[in-house]
């Protein structure tokens, strides 16, 4: 396969995943489960394109890691919120 084809794969299954998540937050139903299937799913795609579309899969280990880990940060983050709305909305008040 030739590097063009994969990375119009890749591209392809990024959307699909995009679209995916677009349909289930457009639904009425909320729960961990989806938030955690869409927290995943942010932080797959993140790592797919640090990897592939901006070039670091041979990169410097350090700069790779530091952009891999942005990407767990906000999935965290995303379940952190819905699973603690009171405690954040407290945090982040400015009075």
């Amino acid at each position: 396969m030739t590097k063009d084809k994969k990375l119009n794969i890749i591209w392809l299954l990024l959307m699909a995943i995009t679209v995916m998540n677009a349909m289930i937050a457009e639904s009425a139903n909320t729960g961990i489960a989806i938030t955690l299937l869409i927290a995943v799913s942010v932080g797959f795609k993140g790592h797919m394109v640090v990897d592939h579309f901006m070039g670091l899969k041979g990169s410097n280990r350090y700069l790779r890691s530091l952009m891999n880990a942005y990407f767990y940060v906000i999935p965290s983050m995303m379940v952190i919120v819905y699973v603690f709305p009171e405690i954040i909305a407290q945090l982040t008040r400015l009075t």
